[in-house]
């Protein structure tokens, strides 16, 4: 994927994603759920949706924009989301502890 359809594609989900993704434990594990197959799940999206109670329009709009441009990509260019997903989880500092300190 080129890098400007690259951040056209993320674009959406650094402006929508703490809508989407607030109060979770492990919001790059739910990202990764949402693109883990060949389509977008659009039910897990709908449950993420639902969790956070009312949403905005434009939240719920530019989640489904988001599903059907995933759907759309190719192999390699989906692969490498994913890719670029994982990445960001091990280079940014998460304000939340997924597991118990001792």
């Amino acid at each position: 994927m080129p890098v400007p359809a690259l951040h056209a594609f993320v674009a959406p989900v650094r402006l929508h994603g703490p809508a989407l993704l607030e109060g979770l434990d492990d919001p790059h594990a739910e990202l990764l759920a949402l693109v883990w197959g060949p389509r977008f799940d659009r039910q897990h999206a709908d449950s993420l949706l639902s969790r956070q109670g009312k949403v905005a329009p434009a939240v719920a709009r530019a989640v489904m924009e988001l599903a059907n441009d995933f759907d759309h990509l190719g192999c390699q260019q989906q692969q490498r989301l994913r890719q670029l997903i994982l990445r960001h989880r091990g280079e940014v500092t998460i304000p939340y502890a997924p597991y118990p300190a001792d």
